[in-house]
């Protein structure tokens, strides 16, 4: 099926959409400001050597010097710009032979393999978090579409997410695409789970692509000075030419003039195939106006779908899984109630597989369909669902209907959802959808001031609350407010507090 990818870019933003036959498929999100430094690479330089705790602070150009770990340490780093042998990599070699110069191994303490002003290829791990630096590797990685590339090692690994049985198979498969006829090319690949059935052209491509951005990498660090960005993680329109453009691609439009320069120039140098598709949008009307796209994410966060029958989905995300349920609402238009639910389902199946790549929901999903009394209903059904998912670039697993007439299935969890992405936790429910009322909070507080009154012997009781809760205390729950000052007695005081939400309150002793 074909598709158009438009992009929309702001300083301070990036979207991108997928639009297969008119319809919205995928939406992907990229905010500059929340873009970590995982995965870069730095030309870093030792700025400090702790052997106490087996680490080393390197200086790679932020705020904060970075830490490293021994056991993050790979052997046969080369050192640059600094001196050939210090002292602290050299050891006598026993017997009157000449000292000997030790590269960095990680049984060896860290003191011995790295100095103060060395020059080391570096990697982030984590991202620096309050007043901590950063976490780094030695061991760089380089991830592809369908592979990651180990330029310092030289075996070939498979997801331990891939069966088996077929583990063996795919590590050969991959060591003889990966093999170049005169073995001049090194380094190490691990086969990622996405990698389970893809073409060997498809293979090949992700192989050289990885080739190419090492080398360019290696080149930067000989002319680089320490302390310098080598590579950076692609960002999102970058990894939109990498792992979403096919042959079913038909356009690729972004409405900056400077990015579509700038993907230009990726595109000619990693993948010359989708330069032709690239476009530059300059229409008057917002790109994302032309398929109402910022319409479908409204929608998208929202637990009801219409469906263009009448009927309509209720999808409700939680931690452990995402549940939807399929109701008929108002459609009439079969000529018997078994039609009705059965052309409600099949409508379904079509739209639940889009929600889910829409929304990219992940984990456990339990699809309720309308109760269908006909096998052959059930099985056509089932069979729509499947197809439907089919077209999903993220692994699914459906089972069939369950004895209490539900279908289980999953789908591999690649990124957050979009809710988790645009939203967060009511601040008044906590995330529940419902607050307590206001009269239940009144008792709440009764029960409260009664357990602080036999605990305590303060001169009054002051409840600092919502004004809706102080006011229905005011009202309907003066007398029982009454009642309980006068069993204590102690006055018990009302103060209103206009940014606490419903469920809140504070009882204070004067």
């Amino acid at each position: 099926m074909s598709q158009d990818i438009l992009i929309n870019w702001s300083p301070q933003e990036t979207r991108v959409a997928v639009v297969e036959q008119g319809a919205v498929q995928e939406v992907h999100l990229e905010r500059t400001l929340e873009r970590g430094l995982v995965g870069n690479i730095y030309l870093g330089k030792v700025s400090r050597v702790l052997p106490g705790m087996q680490s080393a602070f390197i200086d790679i150009g932020l705020d904060r010097a970075a830490f490293l770990h021994v056991a993050d340490l790979m052997p046969n780093i080369q050192a640059k710009h600094a001196p050939s042998r210090p002292p602290e990599a050299e050891a006598p070699a026993g017997n009157g032979s000449a000292p000997k110069v030790l590269t960095p191994n990680p049984v060896l303490p860290i003191e011995r393999q790295i100095f103060e002003g060395q020059a080391l290829m570096v990697q982030v791990l984590k991202d620096p978090i309050g007043t901590k630096g950063a976490r780094l590797t030695a061991q760089i990685s380089i991830a592809g579409r369908l592979l990651v590339f180990l330029p310092q090692d030289n075996h070939v690994g498979v997801s331990q997410k891939i069966p088996p049985a077929q583990r063996e198979a795919l590590r050969q498969r991959v060591t003889q695409l990966a093999a170049t006829p005169d073995g001049s090319a090194t380094g190490g690949f691990i086969l990622r789970t996405n990698a389970e059935d893809a073409a060997d052209q498809e293979l090949i491509d992700d192989i050289a692509y990885l080739r190419k951005t090492w080398l360019r990498i290696k080149e930067a660090s000989t002319r680089q000075p320490p302390a310098t960005l080598l590579h950076e993680d692609l960002n999102l329109m970058q990894r939109v030419l990498r792992d979403l453009v096919g042959a079913q691609t038909q356009s690729i439009r972004i409405d900056s003039r400077e990015q579509h320069g700038l993907l230009t120039g990726f595109a000619e140098e990693f993948m010359p195939d989708t330069v032709a598709k690239l476009q530059h949008y300059s229409g008057e009307r917002p790109i994302f106006d032309l398929f109402h796209i910022d319409e479908d994410i409204a929608r998208a966060l929202s637990r009801r779908v219409d469906l263009k029958s009448g009927g309509y989905l209720v999808i409700d995300q939680t931690e452990a899984l995402t549940t939807v349920d399929v109701n008929t609402g108002g459609f009439v238009g079969a000529r018997n109630f078994d039609d009705t639910v059965f052309r409600t389902n099949l409508e379904a199946a079509q739209a639940i597989a889009r929600q889910l790549r829409l929304r990219n929901l992940g984990g456990i999903v339990i699809v309720d369909f309308i109760d269908m009394t006909r096998e052959d209903h059930r099985e056509s059904v089932l069979t729509e669902f499947r197809k439907q998912l089919s077209r999903d670039r993220v692994k699914t697993m459906i089972g069939g209907f369950s004895q209490l007439g539900l279908v289980e299935m999953t789908r591999k969890r690649t990124r957050e959802s979009l809710a988790h992405m645009l939203s967060e936790p009511c601040e008044a429910c906590g995330g529940k959808g419902e607050v307590k009322t206001a009269r239940s909070v009144c008792y709440d507080i009764l029960r409260e001031i009664l357990r602080e009154a036999r605990a305590f012997n303060p001169r009054e009781f002051r409840v600092v609350a919502s004004a809706k809760v102080v006011e229905l205390f005011l009202d309907e729950e003066r007398a029982h407010l009454a009642g309980l000052s006068d069993f204590i007695g102690k006055p018990i005081s009302l103060q209103s507090e206009s940014s606490m939400t419903q469920e809140q309150y504070d009882i204070v002793l004067l």
